[in-house]
This record gives C-alpha cells, sequence and structure tokens, in this order.
C-alpha cells in the first residue's frame, strides 16, 4: 500500500485542544487533496483509491488525531472538545499549511467526512471544494434519530458512555474481535477490506485508538452537537462547491431517504453527488467509482 507514497509525521502545538501529532502519507503530483478516513480505520483505508488520483493530484493521507499512529492528548477535555471535529479540522489544515498548501481540496469518508463538514465551516477560505462520502450532518442526526437508526449505530450510543466503561469493554476483548464485529456488515463480511488494510486497522487498534475514538464519538454528542447548532441557527453553511456519494446498501440512505435533500440544508454552494452501488466503506468496497465521482468533482 502507498508505494510511491512518503510517511511524515507532523507535531501540532496545543492551540486550545492539545497538542497531537499526525501521521500522514504523502505522494502524487498535481493540486493538493487531503483524504481522511473514518472509524475505526485509518489513512490505510484510502489505498484502494490513492492509485487512480495520484496522477492527478498530490495526496495527504492522514490519520486523525487519536487514530492510526497519530496521537491526540490524554485529556478529552470538557464535553471532550480536545476531539471535537474543529480540533481535528484545526489539526489537519495546519498539516497542509506546512506543506505549502493555503488552499486545497478535501475528501472525507465516515469521521473523516464529518471533520470535512467542519472544516469548510471554519476554513472558508482554505476549502475549495469538498467531497463528503456516506454521512448525513451529525446536527440533522443527533435531531431526527430512531430505532433504526440506533440499531444500524449502536456504537454511536455506546461510545459516549462516561469515562472509562467503554473503553475498558472495548480494550477487554481481542483487537481482532472488536475490529470484525464493528466493521462486517451482514452479507458483506469483511470482504471489502484487503487483508493489508485489515492488519493495519487491527494493529492500531489499541489503548491509545479507543481513548481517543470514544472521546471523538463524546464530543459529536456535546461540544460538537453545539457548535452545528449554533451553525444551523445563525445559517453558516458550506459555501463551497461539495459533493455527497454514499452507499445505495449504506444505513445512510436505508434509514433517512433522499441524502441530499437533507445536504440541501447545511450546504449553501453548489451541490452534487448520488449514490454508488456498496455498503458503508464506500471507499473500500468501490474504489473505482469514488475515484470517478471524486476526479470529476475536483478536476471541474
Amino acid at each position: 500500500m502507498f508505494e510511491n507514497f512518503n510517511k511524515r509525521i507532523f507535531n501540532i502545538p496545543d492551540d486550545g485542544f492539545g497538542s497531537a501529532s499526525i501521521n500522514a502519507r504523502i505522494g502524487g503530483d498535481g493540486p493538493p487533496l487531503l483524504l481522511i478516513h473514518g472509524n475505526p480505520l485509518t489513512h490505510a483505508s484510502w489505498h484502494k483509491v490513492v492509485p487512480y488520483l495520484e496522477e492527478k493530484f498530490s495526496l495527504v493521507c492522514v490519520d486523525l488525531r487519536g487514530y492510526g499512529d497519530s496521537i491526540g492528548p490524554e485529556d478529552g477535555g470538557r464535553d471532550s472538545i480536545n476531539y471535537s471535529f474543529r480540533a481535528m479540522a484545526m489539526d489537519l489544515v495546519k498539516v497542509m499549511e506546512e506543506l505549502g498548501h493555503p488552499n486545497f481540496f478535501v475528501a472525507g469518508h465516515n469521521r473523516g467526512a464529518r471533520t470535512a463538514h467542519r472544516m469548510a465551516l471554519d476554513y472558508k477560505t482554505s476549502v475549495k471544494k469538498c467531497a463528503l462520502i456516506d454521512i448525513l450532518p451529525s446536527h440533522y442526526i443527533w435531531n431526527n434519530t430512531s430505532a433504526d437508526w440506533a440499531d444500524s449505530s449502536w456504537h454511536w450510543l455506546f461510545m459516549i458512555q462516561p469515562y472509562d466503561m467503554p473503553e475498558r469493554m472495548m480494550a477487554g476483548v481481542p483487537p481482532e474481535y472488536f475490529i470484525e464485529k464493528k466493521i462486517a456488515k451482514p452479507g458483506k463480511g469483511l470482504t471489502p477490506f484487503s487483508s493489508e488494510a485489515l492488519k493495519e486497522y487491527i494493529r492500531c487498534f489499541n489503548w491509545k485508538t479507543i481513548r481517543g475514538s470514544c472521546e471523538d464519538y463524546r464530543a459529536c454528542a456535546t461540544s460538537d452537537l453545539a457548535m452545528d447548532t449554533e451553525d444551523f441557527e445563525n445559517k453558516n453553511r458550506i459555501n463551497c462547491p461539495s459533493l455527497v456519494i454514499w452507499g445505495r446498501d449504506s444505513h445512510t440512505g436505508k434509514v433517512y431517504g433522499d441524502v441530499l435533500k437533507v445536504w440541501k440544508d447545511y450546504v449553501a454552494g453548489e451541490l452534487t453527488g448520488g449514490e454508488i452501488d456498496c455498503g458503508h466503506y464506500v471507499i473500500e468496497e468501490c474504489p473505482e467509482e469514488t475515484a470517478d465521482w471524486l476526479l470529476k468533482h475536483f478536476s471541474e
């Protein structure tokens, strides 16, 4: 994976959210494109997509703070704000600035898409275009929950429980067991994932990652929700051209229906997108189709 890429670590100073160490793989040639992964994954989740993009873009594939080989603060802070999407977005904007990219494209899947959403709100002059893969806005989800949603997104409710009950329970089973139970989907199992990527997810599922990811989910229900609610009420929307794609068999569309209709209340700029014939792990199940959407969106 990433055979033409260089590995680099970026040290992010404490700027109100605790310090962090961000792991990245950098390669390709062209306009800068930041790629962000989801939970409980790492930047390795992009390894099937990057071969289609590396001749067109300078790619920066990162591990979010607390995930993969990135490190975040031990203390999540009040309302877990040190692991909020604002904190994660700030990390990555600093990474891009250090690489000499004050303006760039960004694409994210799952938690990475939520980070990209926040980034597009907080750094409107930095994000030229964004792509959000298989999510709906966190604000919309928390205000439109249901039994169907809870059944498909059980980990949202489990991981927000107070420290350290979910951490201990997640660390109390072998990482191979938890990763399989978390990412395997009915009828698909682990087939979307290459053995190399799966090994990385298992290798990185340690106490540091468990701690950081639980704080991430706690923040989503507290500090992030407060920020999102303020933005929504003040009509602060994404202004840049935005792409939204999702899996036809994913819970995103099955639970909520018309995904683009929902996003129209959160995006003021141009909005395009559609579904792909796959499940939630779009970038690993259908890398070529994902790349086609991204190439069209970021090249126009």
